[in-house]
């Protein structure tokens, strides 16, 4: 006769397995009820000379200088300074990195003041999308709107968003008007201080 802990087993499964298409199940609605809000194209346009220099450069409707570039279109030196300030491991965890929140969380409270925010590049651009209070339930929010981000749109396409949208102080947003504003020159061509200047500057812009 079989223990009575192994008759149990293949209820258990089916809870389990219930629970876990209910999970899925609610989470598909969720995410049919509150979209995941992605930006239209409204970047500011720039006309360019043929060497790639601007020649005109217009706001957006908002007035915020925001000019398109592709990940391709800034410098390796930018993209490694950012992802080793920012977020090293972005292109492994799901969005969220449980050990840079633990880490964050106990040296804030070792110091007794706000030292790391923990956040990763994907949280970051989840506030960018969807603004929100820093309340627990603003930050469940921005839980959310990084798991819809990791859900619909790939790596690449998220450090995308990053580059055009963050914020490097007054109208100036993504990298490539903060580097012709801040430097004169095209993301494209940063050196290593440069890359590192820019990498830091939405920290405190």
């Amino acid at each position: 006769m079989k223990p009575e802990f192994l008759l149990r087993l293949p209820r258990t499964f089916k809870w389990l397995a219930g629970a876990i298409m209910l999970l899925i199940a609610l989470l598909w609605l969720a995410d049919r009820l509150w979209p995941l809000p992605l930006p239209r194209d409204d970047l500011a346009r720039v006309v360019l000379a043929e060497d790639g220099t601007p020649l005109w450069r217009f706001a957006d409707a908002n007035g915020v200088w925001r000019y398109p570039v592709s990940n391709e279109q800034v410098s390796p030196y930018y993209l490694e300074a950012l992802l080793t300030y920012e977020d090293r491991w972005f292109y492994s965890h799901p969005g969220v990195n449980p050990l840079a929140l633990l880490r964050a969380t106990w040296q804030n409270l070792s110091d007794a003041r706000v030292v790391s925010g923990g956040s990763t590049l994907s949280m970051q651009v989840a506030r960018l999308l969807d603004p929100h209070s820093r309340t627990l339930s603003g930050k469940f929010r921005q839980l959310w709107r990084t798991l819809q981000l990791e859900w619909h749109l790939s790596k690449d396409q998220i450090l995308s968003l990053y580059l055009n949208r963050a914020p490097f102080g007054g109208t100036l947003q993504g990298v490539a008007a903060a580097s012709w504003a801040y430097l004169g020159k095209s993301p494209q061509n940063l050196t290593r201080a440069e890359a590192a200047l820019l990498a830091v500057l939405p920290q405190a812009p």
